[in-house]
């Protein structure tokens, strides 16, 4: 029987990343990301986890995207990771705050020379009249930066900080194991376990 009372949850979705590294066909890391827009309707997404620090999950964007503008403005969001093979799911609620220079310069570097190109090449959520136009962008930032673009100002990351992860493993007749993390000033992470 799953019990993850008295664990850290950070540690506990770190073990179910990595278990999901191993049985997901791509990507373990992607997760629905939940922001609410200005009339007050949700709007879901998926982007990937990109690391994390001991309070907070981090993920990267375009601050001129539609999600930028929401998260932004509300400075609240949620996510929800969900593993079909290992049939889990982490949720997770919380407040958004932007990621450091540093950080997002780090991560930035990290990726393929492709992918940093194109986040100068693409007006994220814009509207676009061709793939054309986009692939001449691609082609003269590629001629502007040939070997080491630096990060686009427009361009760098955010922390989920969560008061509240729950972990959910599917059960027979629908009687899951749901676990309930939240967090308080006083006293830290606490568990209970919640009906399916």
């Amino acid at each position: 029987m799953f019990d993850p009372s008295g664990e850290n949850p950070f540690d506990l979705l770190d073990q179910w990343l990595n278990d999901a590294a191993g049985s997901e066909i791509n990507d373990p890391n992607a997760v629905a990301l939940a922001s609410v827009a200005e009339d007050g309707f949700p709007s879901v997404r998926m982007v990937l986890m990109k690391g994390r620090d001991d309070e907070a999950v981090h993920f990267y964007t375009n601050f001129t995207s539609r999600k930028a503008g929401e998260l932004d403005a509300t400075r609240k969001a949620a996510m929800c990771f969900h593993w079909k093979s290992l049939r889990r799911q982490i949720r997770l609620v919380g407040a958004i705050e932007r990621v450091d220079d540093v950080t997002a310069d780090d991560y930035y570097n990290s990726r393929p020379y492709g992918s940093r190109i194109g986040a100068w090449a693409s007006d994220q959520s814009s509207p676009l009249d061709s793939r054309a136009t986009l692939a001449g962008k691609v082609e003269e930032f590629s001629r502007t930066y040939p070997e080491n673009p630096p990060r686009p100002p427009y361009w760098g990351g955010y922390r989920l900080v969560p008061h509240e992860m729950e972990f959910w493993i599917d059960g027979e007749s629908r009687l899951h194991d749901r676990f309930r993390f939240t967090k308080s000033v006083e006293n830290g992470w606490s568990a209970a376990r919640l009906y399916p």
